[in-house]
């Protein structure tokens, strides 16, 4: 891959990719504040695995209040580099959700959008931030008290775009006991850590998350293909997509993670779409990946 890009998609364009995906959506969908019927919440968590609070938004369904003894599944939707926890509502994508539940094409579940800035949702190698714990031990429990979430395995699933990709298919793949499915659009699939000359352009690509200079080894370590190879993923519904024409070559670590499902034999739809690594492809399958979501929680057929 050509590092010139890497560097513009985790620097420059970690802000206009997000900027993109929300103008594309919001002059598809309109922008509405919260759900015509459901509402959002947004707050913020504090947790000794992280230097600071983290915020989160959780989008409810219309029956969430109506019904305030019903316990609900949950999909956690991670965000890509430039995002935040207000993605889905600032995006419009959330509209989507409701017409999709409005049709009958996907049940009513509650989404759970967490803070993750340049984490890569990992422990950094220096430990400072520990952003793995954090998702596992605090915020997954704390959200199920909260907002009255079914916890069980077959109640949790998980997804992401880019940066949030990649978190969703380590996370499902580290800990398959944990979720019934993980999606993912255009997910940053790098297995190897691209090569410079210099330790100021790897920490233009990383941040600290990897290290400071980031750190090969400490990379491999951690990639969603490292936990592939070996997890039992038996049970996990899997999905993921990216365009033909990713800017920034995700197709191929795309389809390196299609061969090692199908060399494993492990169940999987993956699909190459006419596209690039922006908003308007995001737009384009969303409903798809959430539809596969609802049908993996036994909320659609």
């Amino acid at each position: 891959m050509n590092i010139h890009k890497v560097i513009l998609f985790f620097d420059q364009r970690r802000v206009a990719v997000s900027y993109s995906l929300t103008v594309f959506l919001l002059l598809l969908l309109g922008s509405l504040p919260a759900f015509a019927a459901g509402r959002v919440e947004c707050s913020s968590l504090k947790s000794t695995y992280m230097p600071s609070a983290v915020g989160y938004c959780a989008l409810l369904p219309p029956s969430f209040d109506a019904q305030p003894t019903r316990k609900f599944p949950a999909l956690y939707f991670l965000h890509g580099l430039g995002g935040d926890q207000t993605f889905l509502i600032s995006s419009g994508a959330g509209n989507i959700i409701e017409d999709l539940q409005g049709d009958k094409k996907i049940g009513e579940f509650v989404v759970i959008a967490p803070q993750a800035d340049t984490t890569f949702y990992i422990n950094s190698k220096n430990g400072s931030v520990r952003y793995e714990d954090f998702f596992v031990h605090d915020l997954i429990p704390q959200m199920e008290k909260r907002f009255r979430l079914l916890s069980v395995r077959s109640a949790r699933a998980i997804t992401g775009v880019s940066m949030g990709g990649y978190g969703a298919l380590r996370f499902a793949f580290k800990y398959p006991q944990m979720f019934a499915s993980v999606s993912a659009h255009m997910p940053a699939l790098m297995e190897q850590l691209p090569h410079t000359s210099g330790d100021l352009l790897l920490n233009a690509l990383m941040g600290s998350a990897f290290g400071r200079p980031a750190d090969e080894a400490f990379w491999k370590a951690n990639t969603p293909f490292v936990f592939a190879r070996a997890a039992n993923l038996r049970g996990v519904k899997i999905y993921f997509d990216c365009g033909d024409h990713d800017d920034y070559g995700f197709d191929a670590g795309s389809r390196e993670l299609d061969k090692l499902l199908t060399t494993r034999h492990i169940p999987h739809a993956f699909h190459i779409y006419p596209g690039r690594h922006d908003g308007q492809f995001v737009a384009q399958h969303l409903a798809e990946s959430l539809e596969f979501d609802s049908h993996a929680l036994g909320l659609s057929k």
